[in-house]
């Protein structure tokens, strides 16, 4: 038993993903955890092989300049929904994406930032398009 907690501390604090920078953000009246993924390294590999995320957590995706980028669900287990962040945190559109598929799902404008959270999050929490994410300006910028 103590060789499984003390494998489960050193994984814990040591062998977390390298873009495991987190940030607090606020979404309407929800305050949510979100990883920040501002490398290309994180950014390629999101949320891939990923079986569990919390019920307000999820991955923040932060570009270096404001674009339509698009995103698909290979070798994505968990079931998702993606909210498209313009520059002054409107969201601009949010879709839902299945696991392992390679579906397309682009922003509907310029975003400078992707928000992936558990499929359904969005839409149980009232969140729409036009809804400001908040707590973007601490965010760090891409490295």
């Amino acid at each position: 038993m103590r060789y499984f907690i003390a494998l489960s501390l050193l994984f814990f604090f040591f062998l977390q993903p390298a873009w495991s920078e987190d940030v607090s953000l606020e979404i309407g009246k929800y305050s949510i955890h979100a990883e920040v993924a501002n490398t290309p390294q994180s950014r390629n590999h999101g949320l891939m092989q990923r079986s569990l995320l919390c019920a307000d957590c999820g991955m923040l995706f932060v570009f270096e300049k404001a674009d339509q980028y698009s995103f698909w669900m290979k070798n994505t287990p968990l079931p998702l929904s993606i909210a498209f962040i313009a520059p002054d945190g409107h969201i601009l559109n949010i879709d839902e994406m299945q696991p392992y598929t390679l579906d397309t799902h682009r922003a509907q404008g310029d975003a400078l930032y992707a928000l992936e959270m558990n499929l359904g999050w969005f839409t149980q929490h009232g969140i729409r398009r036009g809804v400001t994410v908040k707590g973007l300006e601490q965010v760090p910028t891409e490295q």
